[in-house]
């Protein structure tokens, strides 16, 4: 189950660049056009490949073996599922288009 827990780790990692991409979005910050890119791609595409097919890694391992879950922290855990339902709010309210 190490693979579970490289992926974890890969997941939080990408959605704590996530949290860099919005706060870009919202005013750039930095100023450095290939630091910028470079965030942007590991928080807006990477987090959200990588995000869902690890909570749904822990969802199959819950289901067929409980056991070997106990590797991975608490606290991963929770953390990426929430990042999960913020990423798909996120891209909900991305596709909303304002009303005149």
């Amino acid at each position: 189950m190490r693979w579970l827990l490289f992926l974890s780790r890969l997941a939080f990692i990408c959605n704590i660049f996530f949290l860099l991409s919005f706060s870009l979005k919202l005013h750039d910050w930095i100023g450095q056009e290939a630091l910028t890119s470079t965030i942007i791609i590991l928080g807006f595409v990477l987090s959200i490949l990588f995000n869902p097919a690890t909570v749904f890694s822990y969802l199959f391992v819950f289901i067929f073996n409980r056991k070997k879950l106990e590797l991975i922290p608490v606290w991963l855990v929770i953390t990426n599922v929430i990042f999960l339902f913020l990423q798909l709010t996120f891209l909900l309210l991305l596709n909303i288009e304002p009303t005149p």
